[in-house]
């Protein structure tokens, strides 16, 4: 039954990965600046790390706007979500899974009876907003930069060819880091909870815990996504949401993975607390909202040429719409599942305590711990 349960998590991982990798390596793979095996292996391995090393920052915000502690909770919260995304993707509405599953646990909360956390839910709203503004900023002053150091440098344009290949590569190896250790939060952050794994002890000094091999599933089934499916997807987004130079793409690509790493190290956030400097909240963040945002910026650096309006309006609508949907769509299928098919969603005698005991891990060693 562990197994059955973890499967909407892992169908949520699937699709994430089969849809999220055209924002990394869309552009290069498109206009075939980079063969799509060696794009999807770089992501496979990249988001891995990045969700085994880095994947508890976000995840501990999303669980604290809601500790999902039952599996059939979990179960039914990630099929929500998944539900929600690929139904908004067949009326080709561009949505996010954060925004999905954020909507889905509350609906969890509301069907519970459990509290919602306000703090928290403000924090990742914001980020909605704050995230793709930040990468459009990002992407507006990168790419003046970068279009002025190539005016001066004067490189040929075969050199240029090879520094935009590599370029891409290495910004692509970033982003794919930076996609796994921000969105396995939206994968497996709602089983953390009620993860059934237990600590494996590894050579008798070190700690591999269970929080970590449920990150470790999430990442493998993001990466069968790409392998299995995101082909098409990265060359449909290089050919037609990504119009853009080599130079521009670049720039939007490593907007938008500075963005989600902003939002998903906890190292960071904590050296800047450390020396009294502001940090951004830790946050499951869209990556689409980022390469929207990217994009953006270089059409604003471009004195807003090429910016469509009707589609940016129905963008917008559709990200509000898509928590709706999802906390609906939970809250009626927590219903059947715990009426009809007599399943436990809520653990009533879970302590809030419990919920961090498997994420409290130092930032600087947080793949392999002393026990």
């Amino acid at each position: 039954m562990i197994w059955f349960f973890l499967l909407s998590g892992l169908f949520l991982g699937w699709s994430l990965g089969a849809n999220d990798a055209a924002n990394i390596f869309g552009t290069a793979v498109g206009t075939r600046m980079i063969k799509f095996k060696r794009a999807a292996i770089v992501t496979t391995l990249f988001v891995i790390v990045g969700a085994v090393f880095s994947g508890s920052g976000a995840t501990d915000t999303l669980t604290n706007l809601g500790a999902v502690n039952a599996l059939a909770g979990s179960f039914t919260v990630a099929l929500s979500a998944a539900i929600t995304v690929t139904w908004m993707t067949k009326l080709e509405l561009p949505v996010s899974t954060s925004q999905s599953i954020v909507g889905a646990i509350i609906g969890w909360n509301l069907f519970t009876g459990s509290s919602t956390n306000f703090s928290s839910l403000a924090e990742i709203v914001s980020s909605w907003v704050v995230g793709p503004f930040l990468a459009a900023l990002f992407s507006f002053f990168l790419f003046k930069l970068s279009m002025k150091i190539i005016r001066n440098l004067k490189i040929h344009m075969l050199e240029q060819d090879i520094y935009n290949r590599w370029g891409l590569l290495l910004v692509g190896a970033f982003g794919a880091y930076s996609l796994g250790a921000n969105n396995i939060a939206n994968v497996m952050g709602v089983f953390v909870p009620a993860q059934p794994f237990k600590d494996i002890e590894l050579w008798g000094a070190l700690t591999f815990s269970g929080t970590q091999q449920l990150f470790l599933i999430g990442g493998i089934a993001v990466s069968i996504g790409v392998f299995t499916y995101s082909h098409k997807v990265m060359f449909t987004v290089g050919k037609t949401l990504f119009k853009l130079t080599p130079i521009a793409a670049l720039v939007v690509v490593f907007s938008e993975s500075m963005v989600l790493f902003l939002f998903a190290s906890q190292a960071l956030s904590d050296w800047l607390n450390n020396h009294g400097l502001p940090s951004l909240p830790l946050v499951p963040l869209s990556s689409s909202h980022a390469v929207i945002g990217g994009v953006i910026g270089i059409a604003l650096a471009k004195r807003a040429q090429g910016i469509n309006y009707r589609i940016l309006k129905k963008i917008v609508l559709a990200w509000v719409a898509t928590p709706i949907i999802g906390g609906i769509l939970c809250f009626g299928l927590l219903f059947f599942v715990q009426n009809v098919f007599e399943q436990k969603v809520v653990d009533y005698s879970y302590s809030l305590l419990n919920s961090h005991r498997k994420t409290d891990i130092p930032p600087d060693n947080r793949f392999l711990t002393a026990p």
